[in-house]
């Protein structure tokens, strides 16, 4: 009964997170464009599918990662090992995003775009690897104290650095995946981890030092997905592997088999958090799990949930993305496709529950010098903004380097600017803006732009609005932040006058 009554809850809340994108649909398409898809309930149908398994995962993150993965770090602070604290770090950083769901369908797209050359598991183990070893290292920048944004510019530039010289075809993608590492998983964990650690160790701020490891786990696996596509689309080998994976494609399989293998490959993604609570519960600190009974439960939801998800994502999510592109590309003019990537951005990121509990977490970190609604509606201008220019850009067929490498220009610029407490949570809201129901939407209808602009390559221009949905929110909190700190001086400097 207590399940039930959590179940219906989990999915109430789901079906709030859709709400904003089924409003924003339901306008443009009864009163601008009037008229229904073909397949409209298909994509209901996908929709509620898509709602059911949010709901199933996120009861079941409940039941099981959640209570286990903060017990285990508010342990492993007390603990006060740093070996153990950086190994669990990695291995926190690394089992939740190999399981990311958002991740997971960017990587498919990638694979089915790219015709087999970029391998989806491969992809999904290269981000998660390079997230668990950030997450490590920031755990070493809170225990030892040092300041983030010494990081976050050294990191920058390097991010821009390999853009120059990594090829066409792989920068958005690699942007995409540094913005789709930390959602509905991930966010919670390592933001308890940071905090809990700046809380527990005397001299740490946990507003400063406490924020910043979700900022860390974004940036990093953009430069190596880069370094990825360098490797992969200069290699001789390429050709013969797009053929191989094509040919294993055609084998189709259907009915309950095919169920089966898909339920097998959810198993595989949460398998990794699973080994990493049991070898970190049982080895390390050598205790019993409290309810092994309902942690495990737990992730039986956690992978039908990630079922349904994928299944409603097919249906549902991905159509609705690629129709809405197709449709408004064939009205006269752009205007009404920037109005929907607007509107689209501002009304999912109001409702991104992930920016929800960050605007909470910072209000009391800050001891209320921050106010979290005015921060959720900077973040949802900023990734609104953001995504528009994405649109843009795809709609002139501008080049991507261009536009990331003048984004984060500007964003390492403000960084040197930025009063200093809000440089750590700037950069994590830029990093919480996309959620498991956005990510897909939004990456289907920059696919679908690509695919009906005639001159547009699907690879090198359908991916890269989920980084500018990453990279403005940060522009519009940190301006905001330097231009209150400018009025809050130039009011002091009036009273000392007096």
């Amino acid at each position: 009964m207590v399940y039930l009554k959590a179940f219906t809850h989990a999915l109430l809340h789901a079906f709030k997170n859709l709400l904003p994108i089924v409003v924003v649909v339901a306008f443009f398409q009864l009163a601008i464009l009037q008229q229904l898809p073909d397949n409209t309930l298909s994509m209901v149908i996908g929709l509620g599918i898509v709602a059911v398994g949010v709901a199933l995962f996120l009861q079941g993150l409940e039941l099981s990662i959640f209570p286990v993965g903060k017990s285990l770090s508010n342990q492993f602070a007390r603990k006060g090992s740093v070996p153990i604290l950086l190994a669990f770090g990695f291995a926190i950083g690394f089992s939740a995003v190999v399981a990311e769901p958002a991740l997971i369908a960017v990587a498919q797209q990638a694979q089915e775009i790219s015709e087999g050359r970029i391998d989806a598991l491969t992809l999904r183990l290269l981000v998660a690897v390079s997230v668990g070893l950030v997450i490590a290292l920031g755990v070493f920048r809170t225990l030892f104290g040092y300041p983030l944004h010494w990081f976050m510019i050294a990191g920058y530039v390097t991010v821009v650095a390999v853009t120059w010289f990594a090829p066409p075809e792989i920068v958005g993608l690699a942007y995409d995946s540094g913005g789709v590492t930390t959602n509905i998983v991930t966010v919670p964990l390592i933001a308890a981890l940071g905090i809990g650690l700046a809380a527990s160790i005397r001299g740490r701020n946990p507003l400063m030092d406490g924020f910043g490891l979700v900022a860390l786990a974004v940036m990093v696996p953009m430069i190596t997905v880069q370094l990825y596509g360098i490797y992969v689309f200069s290699s001789a080998q390429a050709a013969a592997d797009v053929v191989s994976v094509i040919a294993a494609d055609k084998v189709a399989l259907s009915g309950p088999l095919k169920m089966l293998l898909d339920l097998g490959g959810m198993l595989r993604d949460v398998l990794p958090i699973i080994l990493t609570i049991v070898f970190f519960q049982y080895v390390v600190l050598r205790k019993a799990l409290a309810n092994p009974a309902r942690i495990m439960f737990g992730f039986l939801l956690v992978i039908l949930g990630l079922y349904a998800f994928v299944v409603g994502l097919k249906l549902g999510l991905f159509p609705i993305g690629t129709s809405m592109a197709e449709q408004l590309i064939g009205l006269d003019g752009f205007v009404y496709v920037y109005l929907f990537a607007f509107m689209i951005g501002f009304a999912t990121t109001m409702a991104e529950p992930a920016l929800i509990a960050i605007g909470k977490q910072a209000e009391e970190a800050a001891s209320s010098q921050i106010n979290g609604n005015a921060i959720r509606i900077l973040v949802a201008v900023g990734v609104a903004v953001g995504i528009t220019i994405g649109v843009h850009r795809i709609i002139v067929g501008g080049s991507m380097h261009y536009y990331i490498i003048g984004g984060y220009t500007l964003v390492i610029i403000l960084t040197a600017l930025a009063p200093r407490y809000i440089v750590a949570l700037a950069y994590d809201l830029g990093g919480v803006t996309t959620s498991e129901v956005t990510v897909p939407l939004v990456t289907a209808l920059g696919i679908g732009l690509a695919t009906h602009i005639e001159g547009r390559n699907v690879l090198m221009d359908g991916f890269g609005l989920i980084a500018f949905a990453s990279i403005f929110p940060i522009v519009t909190v940190m301006s905001y932040a330097i231009i209150s700190q400018w009025v809050s001086d130039r009011h002091t400097a009036k009273e000392v006058d007096r």
